[in-house]
Parts: structure tokens; C-alpha cells; sequence
């Protein structure tokens, strides 16, 4: 934790390894979405992720790792990579949703959600297309596991977005 003039702010671990002067570096969580949720480096495969999930402070680490779980039950062949800063995920041919820790909150943003989920998901954010939606969480009671579960379901099996192209 870090003290600012607003009071007591969240921060993350950024790069290095455990024990290393590098990974005594912190930066605040961003407030909003407006780009780049993070400093983290694009990369593909399930370590990168694990490695941006570990770096987020409480409560973001815990409502992370739920989505990840969530996502790796519900989402056959699943793959995950670190884009823009946030956590990726893809079935198929494609990116489907991603995950993000701010500062106070969690996005789980659904690629095309807009057109694509029944319900559509509630909150637009910025910088990520007009047609994306999700969700903010605060707490991890606040992930609706059935819900959530369904969108996963539906944006994967969407050919070119989460399903294979024909």
C-alpha cells in the first residue's frame, strides 16, 4: 500500500522476481480504463498470466484468480496470453475476454458483447472497442459464477471470435 494525498491507494509488484531489487517497484493501480491496464509485458501462455495475477494486491489478486479458475472450468482448450497490459483468453481461433485489476475493482471485458451476449453485460469501457462490454467487480462475492459462465460459453463459441473459423 502507498499513501497519496486521496488516502490509502492499491499498487502492484512490477517486474523482476520475488526477493529482487526490481521487484520492490511499485505502481498504482489505474483508477479507469483508458489504455494499458498495466506494465506487464505481452506474452502468450498460462505463466505470464499467473505471473500478472500474483503481482495484484488484494482484493484484484483474489476476484482474478476466481475469473481464472472459472474461465479454465468452463472454457475447453482454453489459451491465455498478457495484451495491453491485462490478462487475455481465447478458445478456438481467437481472444474472447479479458481481465484487468484497477484501482477499487476488477474489469472482465467480453469482446464483442455488445453484439454477442445475452444478457448484454452492463459496463462500456473505453479504448477497447465499441462493441465490448463487462463487468466491474469489487469483491469476489460480487462474480455471478452462473452468469459469468454462460457469457464464457457463449463468446467462445463463436466462430472467429472464440470458436474455430469455417
Amino acid at each position: 500500500m502507498v499513501k497519496s494525498e486521496d488516502g490509502i491507494r492499491d499498487v502492484r509488484v512490477v517486474g523482476g522476481s520475488a526477493g529482487s531489487a526490481e521487484s520492490d517497484r511499485t505502481e498504482p493501480l489505474p483508477e479507469a480504463m483508458t489504455g494499458k491496464a498495466s506494465s506487464a509485458k505481452a506474452a502468450v501462455g498460462d505463466k505470464p498470466v499467473f505471473a500478472y495475477i500474483a503481482s495484484l494486491p488484494q482484493p484484484q489478486r483474489g476476484i482474478a484468480e476466481a475469473i481464472d479458475a472459472l474461465a479454465a472450468k468452463t472454457v475447453p482448450d482454453l489459451h491465455r496470453a498478457i495484451k495491453w497490459g491485462m490478462a487475455y483468453y481465447g478458445a478456438g481461433e481467437g481472444w474472447c475476454f479479458s481481465c484487468g485489476g484497477f484501482a477499487g475493482h476488477v474489469k472482465l471485458m467480453f469482446v464483442n458483447g455488445a453484439t454477442l451476449l445475452d444478457p448484454v453485460p452492463p459496463v462500456t469501457p473505453v479504448g477497447m472497442g465499441k462493441a465490448t462490454r463487462g463487468i466491474e467487480l469489487a469483491a469476489v462475492n460480487d462474480l455471478d459464477e452462473l452468469q459469468v459462465a454462460a457469457w464464457m460459453r457463449q463468446i467462445t463459441s463463436v466462430p472467429g471470435t472464440g470458436g474455430a473459423r469455417r
